[in-house]
């Protein structure tokens, strides 16, 4: 798990990549092409120029992002190893992050629209009480997840720096991308790179 936690938070340095123009206009072209044509196969290469032109991190293959295991301010336990098969995305955020707050309804909104294809959205807070949290969703109308993390633990797992940091885990349980800072995540670049996920196949599950 060390090594784990020490790769994702040297990974996590390496955002704001830079991005040719060249490769904007392939992730748009991608874009369209799923517009017209519906959600085409794509490849490693494609899904990192989408990833690229959103100004997303991606991760060597194979990397796993740190498990955990907390709860929603209702009691609700939320674990990640019980979301594998599904898409992950993974947001950490304070009621006090004024940066943070923009971006909420947007998650909300990928999470009603994506849910039931198989994204699961969730927010965890940073060390405060579950009585802000509450009272935050029911300002902003969330009905996604909001992890309860009062120590830090997960937000120090996942060497966190910065906030609001997002995470993209894929059906196979395999980090996929970071962005550190807010992001366009109500865009159609965003929201194709969420259904390019979706239509990954989930990974078998091993024999016992």
């Amino acid at each position: 798990m060390g090594g784990i936690i020490h790769n994702m938070a040297t990974a996590m340095r390496q955002w704001h990549l830079p991005v040719s123009h060249g490769r904007h206009v392939l992730a748009w072209g991608l874009v369209a092409l799923v517009t017209l044509c519906g959600l085409p196969a794509m490849g490693q290469s494609a899904i990192a120029d989408l990833l690229g032109a959103l100004n997303l991190s991606n991760y060597p293959s194979g990397m796993r992002p740190p498990t955990f295991n907390s709860s929603t301010p209702a009691g609700q336990t939320v674990a990640l190893a019980d979301l594998r098969g599904r898409v992950v995305l993974l947001t950490f955020w304070t009621t006090w992050c004024a940066e943070c707050r923009p971006e909420m309804p947007l998650f909300e909104s990928l999470h009603r629209d994506f849910a039931a294809q198989g994204l699961a959205v969730l927010g965890v807070n940073a060390r405060e009480g579950t009585g802000a949290i509450a009272q935050y969703a029911q300002e902003l109308g969330l009905t996604f997840p909001l992890v309860v993390d009062p120590q830090g633990s997960i937000t120090t797992a996942y060497g966190v720096i910065g906030l609001p940091t997002t995470f993209l885990i894929g059906r196979d349980g395999r980090a996929v991308a970071l962005a550190t800072g807010p992001r366009e995540w109500g865009s159609a670049l965003a929201r194709t790179i969420i259904q390019t996920l979706l239509a990954e196949p989930a990974a078998r599950q091993e024999a016992p």
